[in-house]
Parts: C-alpha cells; sequence; structure tokens
C-alpha cells in the first residue's frame, strides 16, 4: 500500500499486511523493510486522526495493574491504607486522595495523571 489510508477496510488490511512484514524481519533498506516504514506512517497517520484513545479511570488503572503483577487487594494496603480503605476505594465509594495517588504512581508505577483524573471532586455546599 502506497497510498493515504481513508476507511476502517484499509486501516484493517494495512495492519495485517504490516504483520506480514514485521513477521518477515525484513533486511534493513530492503523493499520490504521500505514498505514496512511507510505502511508503518500511513496506519499512524490514519489512527491519529480516526481512532481516540479514551484512557482508564483510575481504578480501572489499579485493577489492570493488580492484575499484571499478580496482587491482590491486600498488596494495596500500604499504598492505599486498610484493607476496608483499599476495598472502598477500589469499589469506587472512597476517591483516592492524593497521598494515595503519589504512592500507587511511585509504588505500582501507574501514571499520576491517570490516577488524578476526577480525582478531589468537591461538591458545593
Amino acid at each position: 500500500m502506497n497510498k493515504l489510508i481513508k476507511t476502517s477496510k484499509e486501516h484493517e488490511t494495512a495492519l495485517e499486511r504490516l504483520e506480514e512484514l514485521m513477521l518477515g524481519n525484513p533486511v534493513p533498506d530492503s523493499e520490504d523493510a521500505n514498505e514496512l516504514e511507510l505502511l508503518a506512517l500511513l496506519i499512524k497517520a490514519y489512527e491519529d486522526k480516526n481512532i481516540v484513545i479514551v484512557p482508564p479511570t483510575p481504578i480501572e488503572a489499579i485493577r489492570f495493574r493488580m492484575e499484571q503483577a499478580g496482587l491482590t487487594q491486600k498488596d494495596l494496603v500500604p499504598l492505599i491504607g486498610t484493607k476496608s480503605r483499599v476495598s472502598e476505594v477500589l469499589a469506587g465509594k472512597r476517591p483516592l486522595t492524593l497521598a494515595m495517588a503519589r504512592k500507587l504512581h511511585k509504588g505500582l508505577g501507574i501514571p499520576a495523571e491517570i490516577l488524578l483524573e476526577g480525582a478531589f471532586s468537591c461538591t458545593a455546599a
């Protein structure tokens, strides 16, 4: 493919071809390597324009990291507080505090901007 990708069908076809090329492990500066490079740029341009990736909520990010690392709620106690507090946070019944967000960022490597999204929501009295 050597033209701009304009439809989702063309995007799917380009992804399939990209995978084929990558699995072939082309020699640098070969025809296949050049096609792979061009195709990657075309795919990126299409995705940048047409695909919106919604970041996870703080709870989704925490649960994902727990799953990745094989952690249990008990493992989060040093980062969040008591066992019941961990349970409340993961159930969405208690918001993360700044201290919790910092510890989770440092301890689990979750980006701070994700942890802080929607946190500290205050209601007017």
